[in-house]
C-alpha cells in the first residue's frame, strides 16, 4: 500500500523571485476563475475543461503550458467537490499553485526547488529543518504545492510517496473517545485533558477582540504577526496525542477504534448555546486528530476503523442498556456500574470496534452454530 506524505518547507526567495512568485499566484488565479466561468458548470472532466479552455489560459494569462494544465485540473477538482457538497465553487483566490514533474523539481544537494514561474524557471533555497531532511533525503518528489500564508511568507508543500507497512494481526482494540472537556480519552483509562487548549484559544479570542476593537494600524501588525499561533499549538497538541495513541496500540498489538463525528457542529449548532460555546465548538480540531490518527496508523501498520458514535456515552459498556449521562458522571440504572463518561463511551467505542476488526469474538454478535 503506497501512502503520500506533505512535507511542508519554508521557501527564501530574492526580491526578484518574490515578484515573479506573486505574478505567478494571480495569474493561476485569475485562469481558474476564467476557466470556471467560460466552461459550463455541469463539465467536471479536468480533460474536458483543458480541450476549451486551454489556449486561452496561455495566451491570455501567460501560463506555461503544465501551469495550465494544472489550472484546469484544480478547477476539475473543485466542480467535484462543491457538487459532493451541493454548494457552489468558491472564487479561486491567489494563494497557491499546483505543480508536477515537468515545472517542479527538489534539489537535494543545496536544498533549492525549481520553479516554472511567469518569468522563467527559479531555483529558490528552501530552509529546512532536520526533519525535513530526513524525509526529502533521496527523494525525487513528483508533484508540489506553492502557497502563500497569511503573514507573506512563501512555502512549498512537497509531496512524497512510502510504501506503508501491511497492517498487523491484531488481537485487541483500544477505543478512543473525543470530547472538549478531555480531547481524547481511552478505553485504558488514559486521558489528554483539553483545559489547556481551551484556555489558549480563550486568551486569543480575548485578544483578537481587543486588538479588532482598536482598529489601529500597531493592532493589524500585531493580528497578522499573531495570525497562526493558536493553530499551530493546537496541531502541535494533537500530534502528540495521535503518536501516544499509536505507540500504545503499536505496544498491544491492537486497532484503534474512533468515533465517525462527520457533521458534528451542524447538529450542536441548532442547540441554542452561547456565544463562547458555539466558538469553543467550531474551534474543535476533532477531524485534524482523526486523520493524525489514521495517517499514523497507516505508517506503522496500526488499524483505525471508524465507529457510529450514536449512544456510545449513553450506553453501559458493562450490560450494554441506556443509562443516565450527566455531564462527566454516567450510571446504568440496570447493573448499576457508575464512574467517568468519558471512560465508558471509550469502552462501548472500544466494543464497537472490536465488531469491525474481528466480529467473530465480538460481545455484540453470536455464534452460528452448524446443524
Amino acid at each position: 500500500m503506497e501512502q503520500t506524505l506533505t512535507v511542508v518547507c519554508k521557501l527564501q526567495p530574492s526580491v526578484e523571485q518574490v515578484a515573479m512568485i506573486e505574478a505567478t499566484l494571480k495569474a493561476f488565479a485569475d485562469g481558474c476563475n476564467f476557466a470556471n466561468e467560460a466552461v459550463k458548470p455541469t463539465v467536471t472532466n479536468k480533460a474536458r475543461i483543458q480541450a476549451e479552455i486551454y489556449e486561452q489560459l496561455r495566451g491570455r494569462f501567460e501560463l506555461s503550458a503544465n501551469l495550465a494544465v494544472r489550472a484546469c485540473a484544480r478547477v476539475g477538482a473543485a466542480r467535484k467537490a462543491a457538487k459532493q457538497h451541493k454548494k457552489p465553487v468558491r472564487e479561486f483566490k491567489p494563494t497557491s499553485v499546483d505543480y508536477d514533474a515537468r515545472i517542479f523539481a527538489f534539489r537535494e544537494k543545496d536544498c533549492t526547488v525549481s520553479l516554472t514561474l511567469i518569468g522563467g524557471r527559479e531555483h529558490i533555497p528552501l530552509m529546512l529543518a532536520n526533519y525535513q531532511i530526513g524525509k526529502l533525503k533521496g527523494r525525487k518528489p513528483t508533484a508540489a504545492v506553492l502557497a502563500k500564508r497569511r503573514d507573506g511568507s512563501y512555502y512549498i508543500n512537497i509531496q512524497v510517496s512510502d510504501e506503508a507497512p501491511d497492517p498487523i494481526k491484531v488481537d485487541n482494540v483500544i477505543g478512543v473517545d473525543f470530547g472538549r472537556t478531555d480531547i481524547a480519552v481511552t478505553s485504558e483509562g488514559e486521558k489528554f485533558s483539553g483545559k489547556q487548549i481551551t484556555q489558549v484559544r480563550d486568551r486569543f479570542s480575548r485578544v483578537r477582540a481587543s486588538l479588532q476593537s482598536k482598529g489601529t494600524k500597531g493592532a493589524k501588525r500585531v493580528l497578522k504577526r499573531l495570525s497562526g499561533r493558536e493553530q499551530k499549538f493546537q496541531r502541535w497538541v494533537n500530534h502528540n496525542i495521535s503518536r501516544r495513541i499509536i505507540e500504545r496500540a503499536k505496544e498491544q498489538n491492537a486497532a484503534v477504534a474512533i468515533e465517525d463525528l462527520t457533521g458534528i457542529r451542524n447538529r450542536t449548532n441548532k442547540q441554542p448555546r452561547t456565544k463562547t460555546e458555539r466558538r469553543r465548538s467550531n474551534s474543535w480540531a476533532f477531524y485534524q486528530l482523526r486523520w493524525m490518527l489514521e495517517y499514523k496508523g497507516i505508517q506503522a501498520g496500526i488499524p483505525v476503523v471508524k465507529v457510529n458514535p450514536a449512544y456510545t456515552s449513553q450506553t453501559c459498556h458493562q450490560c450494554l442498556h441506556i443509562g443516565l449521562r450527566s455531564g462527566k458522571r454516567f450510571k446504568c440504572g440496570h447493573c448499576g456500574w457508575h464512574g467517568d463518561a468519558d471512560l465508558n463511551g471509550s469502552l462501548m467505542v472500544r466494543i464497537l470496534g472490536g465488531v469491525v476488526s474481528h466480529p467473530e469474538s465480538s460481545v455484540l454478535c453470536c455464534p452460528i452454530q452448524a446443524a
